[in-house]
């Protein structure tokens, strides 16, 4: 019987059958797995999550194991993303999945490309429009623009690129539709933020996540090395945390000082702007990482790209952000309202999940205990908006240079603006003593900071259309 060979002694290889081998140790190429896993075993409440995960999408992928650090905020995000794909809005199943992949492949996050292609595939998209934009409807190649705008440079958004996309005859958008369309651009490029920020890997059942070749020596693939995300950290880990020793004492004496400070004195408003335009001027000539050469994808994303538009340390080229003032437009007061209106729920679900990100809190700080960390996330929050030129009156940024070091900011910046070049060692090499589960945190921060700084200004440009 053909059941006999199965379970004769004989291996696979004998029969000539190709096994596949998972690429990577888990999830994660920084996070050891059983950390991971660990999570899932000790709340059980994790569990639950994961398995209404898998009954929704079939799938529970490596974005979400590394997520389950944070059971509030995982819940939070699964149930946005969720009613994005999947529930009643305005545009179909498709757009929705070929929108996701335009987004990522901005920077050429081939991890959700695939993941959103298969996606697309099965809800019977058209497999041409794989084959770049050019093969996509023109509604979908008009939206072109407005994603690297978006994705590289969101402060050069005006009213006419949203009139362009109205305005189109029989290719026009409608307000909702665009909506739809602005929200799922951002998730999806602060996503991509995310899954490199934390070294996501494919899952084995997808492109890029498994091998035929028989296990080399070395381990890692050629771009693993090109970016120096190899395994062999583990002796500079930890004469790393012999040198940072005394490192989390000094933030937390510093959060002390600084919240002294901010009772005794008030500096005046003119103090207060100029803090914010040279912390402003200074984030744009932070360098993101050593710009190495990134070993390009062999995936869908290369037929998206459009190598001569990406971030650009503006200031050195005489390129100014523009102060963007929160009390003039924000997401609480306009943004908030503008979304609910036009893709019903979805604004109370986009606030539901800043809010939990940004007020999400153990009160520990690596070993320490009971220590109000308010101060440390209103910084790293304000510091992306900072990026952005986006200005709240009321915060002082001479807190950031206090709070926020050197390493730290090149990964941000980089994490935020481009974050395909991200590397094990820039995720390694900022706040040593602290665990994982708070690197995690600090990604879903600036995930969060970044989705809503382009929110801002995609939601001021129809506003302004609006009115």
């Amino acid at each position: 019987s053909n059941c006999k060979w199965l379970h004769s002694s004989r291996t696979h290889d004998d029969l000539g059958v190709s096994i596949p081998r998972p690429l990577g140790n888990g999830p994660s190429r920084f996070i050891p797995e059983k950390e991971i896993l660990q999570v899932s075993k000790v709340d059980p409440r994790v569990q639950s999550i994961f398995e209404d995960a898998f009954a929704a999408l079939g799938r529970l992928d490596n974005i979400s194991l590394v997520m389950g650090f944070h059971p509030q905020y995982l819940e939070s995000f699964l149930r946005t993303q969720h009613y994005l794909l999947q529930m009643d809005g305005p545009l179909s199943l498709h757009y929705r999945h070929y929108i996701g992949i335009m987004a990522a492949a901005r920077h050429q996050c081939s991890y959700l490309v695939n993941l959103h292609v298969n996606d697309f595939l099965q809800v019977g998209g058209d497999p041409k429009w794989l084959n770049g934009l050019d093969g996509a409807p023109q509604k979908l190649q008009a939206l072109g623009e407005l994603n690297k705008i978006l994705a590289h440079r969101p402060w050069l958004l005006t009213k006419a690129h949203i009139e362009h996309l109205l305005k189109a005859e029989e290719h026009s958008w409608s307000l909702a539709e665009l909506i739809h369309a602005v929200v799922l651009l951002t998730h999806y490029h602060s996503l991509a933020s995310f899954t490199f920020g934390c070294g996501i890997t494919p899952e084995i059942h997808s492109d890029g996540g498994h091998t035929f070749r028989p296990v080399s020596l070395s381990q890692y693939c050629v771009c693993d090395i090109a970016n120096g995300n190899g395994h062999g950290n583990d002796l500079e880990e930890r004469r790393g945390s012999h040198q940072v020793s005394g490192e989390v004492e000094v933030l937390i004496e510093r959060m002390k000082q600084l919240q002294e400070c901010r009772d005794e004195e008030e500096a005046s408003q003119e103090e207060m702007a100029t803090r914010f335009e040279r912390e402003k001027t200074e984030s744009m000539l932070v360098a993101t990482a050593e710009d190495e050469e990134c070993v390009q994808s062999r995936d869908v994303s290369r037929h998206f790209e459009d190598p001569s538009y990406g971030y650009k340390d503006f200031s050195r080229r005489g390129e100014h952000v523009p102060t963007f003032r929160v009390q003039d437009y924000s997401w609480e007061d306009h943004g908030y309202s503008l979304v609910n209106r036009l893709y019903p729920d979805v604004g109370q679900l986009l606030d539901e999940k800043f809010q939990m990100a940004y007020n999400l809190t153990y009160n520990t700080m690596a070993m320490h205990k009971d220590v109000d960390t308010s101060m440390l996330r209103r910084a790293i929050w304000n510091y992306i908006h900072c990026m952005f030129g986006i200005r709240y009156d009321d915060y002082d940024y001479g807190e950031i240079n206090q709070l926020l070091d050197r390493s730290f900011k090149v990964y941000i910046k980089t994490m935020v603006c481009s974050p395909e070049k991200t590397t094990k060692r820039m995720y390694e090499s900022f706040w040593r003593q602290f665990q994982h589960s708070e690197k995690v945190h600090v990604n879903l921060l600036l995930m969060e900071a970044r989705m809503q700084a382009e929110l801002l200004y995609a939601l001021r440009a129809i506003t302004c259309y609006m009115t």
